[in-house]
């Protein structure tokens, strides 16, 4: 039996999100509140398939639909891209809530709102959560599962299967956090990285070779936790008796939220291409995404 799948927001995330559920040979129904933006989903998904390097047929399990209504209508899942704008998540969530079907899961890509905040009061609050994911979802295939506290965990078992099945790599959250995990690392990677770059320790530019050609070449393989396991002959516990005292005091030495300065962006501006730019920088990133990403299938 096919499985129904409705996105419910149709910008970057949204399209992304359709191709990760058509690829998988899930039915999708996609809405957007703007006439326009379905009015030309289907031709930018198709870009977005030709981009990825996705076989195009997976276009045809895709239906734009003119309400929201007929998007969730006997569909088990709904993946909901909305504004990060809290009133309107409580706005779509009551839609929803009111129109999907009891058992029909409510999911958010929000990146910065928990579900309790959109949730509270609603009588289908035990079905929603937020499945976070990475930009673009279609080619960085992590999405963090949280729960809000009323999330039932029969619910958080068919989101996490659901993403297994789409091949999709869940991580299973067990209670609300600010920021989730993945924001949590990147915000204090950042601050440190901004911190380093506006007193002249190491350009832009060099912190982003530190990075890219250093621990992220390392990390696309093996996270941090599998790495430090590996960097010691006794594996995690002999690294962290040998390196435990130094990491701590430069964990102590870091920097936290006074990195994020005006001096700092204005230094980063300098450095970075200009903004014109930023589109074709987007779609050359995607496209090693997608090399990436069948690399590593392939060689799995």
């Amino acid at each position: 039996m096919t499985r129904r799948i409705a996105v419910i927001g149709g910008g970057l995330i949204g399209r992304a999100w359709t191709l990760v559920f058509a690829r998988a040979g899930c039915e999708v129904r996609l809405w957007d509140l703007d006439p326009e933006v379905r009015a030309r989903a289907l031709d930018e998904l198709a870009e977005t398939c030709r981009l990825s390097g996705d076989d195009p047929s997976a276009i045809a399990q895709v239906r734009v639909c003119d309400d929201m209504a007929a998007a969730v209508d006997g569909v088990e899942w709904v993946q909901e891209n909305g504004p990060e704008n809290l009133q309107i998540k409580r706005e779509i969530y009551a839609e929803l809530d009111r129109l999907a079907a009891p058992d029909t899961i409510l999911a958010s890509s929000s990146s910065a709102l928990v579900a309790s905040l959109f949730a509270e009061g609603l009588a289908g609050r035990s079905r929603i959560l937020v499945a976070h994911p990475v930009n673009p979802p279609h080619l960085i295939p992590v999405v963090e599962l949280c729960p809000g506290p009323d999330t039932a965990p029969e619910v958080m078992d068919r989101a996490e299967a659901l993403m297994h099945a789409v091949a999709q790599v869940p991580v299973r959250l067990t209670r609300e956090i600010d920021g989730f995990v993945l924001n949590r690392l990147q915000a204090v990677v950042l601050a440190e990285s901004l911190r380093l770059i506006e007193e002249g320790v190491v350009t832009p530019e060099g912190l982003d070779h530190t990075i890219c050609h250093g621990l992220g070449r390392r990390w696309a393989l093996l996270g941090p936790m599998a790495a430090i396991n590996l960097n010691a002959p006794g594996g995690v516990k002999d690294y962290l008796a040998r390196y435990a005292p130094t990491m701590a005091r430069l964990s102590d030495d870091a920097a936290r939220g006074e990195a994020f300065t005006e001096r700092v962006a204005d230094i980063l501006a300098a450095a970075m291409p200009p903004p014109s730019q930023v589109p074709e920088l987007s779609r050359q990133r995607d496209e090693r995404l997608a090399a990436l990403r069948r690399f590593l299938r392939d060689n799995d």
